[in-house]
């Protein structure tokens, strides 16, 4: 009976998946059932890792949508996935990349052509350094009138 629930959720393996990595920009297409009818819908986001093996093996897919991080987990063999588009092959050194779970603003992944490449989460962040005689505020008229700043503090 197991075995049935299985094959009904699972499906036969999918050989007809392209080969992603975490890292790559994919767009999953998935069957959606809705009153006797069927439709397409769509998540791309950057996968954030594949894990397990055999019919429990999944990958998750996170995408930032007004401002609130999604995560989506999808079985590799499952029924409802139509078909899987890797958009752009990321290049990244881990297989789980649970850090951008915590980056705030947008987030380039370089791509793994070399054409891409990481941008600062926030580019108003990014500041030029400050002069001294900028930041300083202008000193406030000595009693000793008449006389300059440089020779203020110094006996007559």
């Amino acid at each position: 009976m197991a075995l049935d629930w299985m094959k009904a959720v699972h499906g036969s393996p999918a050989s007809t998946l392209p080969a992603f990595r975490p890292g790559d920009r994919v767009r999953v297409w998935y069957r959606i059932s809705e009153q006797g009818k069927e439709r397409l819908g769509q998540f791309e986001g950057d996968v954030t890792r594949a894990r397990g093996s055999g019919v429990s093996r999944t990958f998750t897919v996170r995408r930032v949508t007004y401002g609130e991080g999604v995560e989506r987990v999808f079985p590799f063999d499952s029924k409802a996935i139509a078909r899987i588009e890797v958009l752009q092959p990321g290049k990244v050194k881990r297989s789980r990349l649970y850090y951008l779970r915590h980056i705030v603003g947008k987030t380039r992944i370089a791509a793994a052509d070399g054409t891409g490449g990481s941008a600062p989460a926030n580019p108003a962040s990014v500041t030029s350094p400050v002069h001294v005689e900028t930041a300083v505020e202008p000193a406030a008229p000595s009693a000793a009138a008449g006389r300059t700043p440089d020779r203020a503090n110094t006996a007559p």
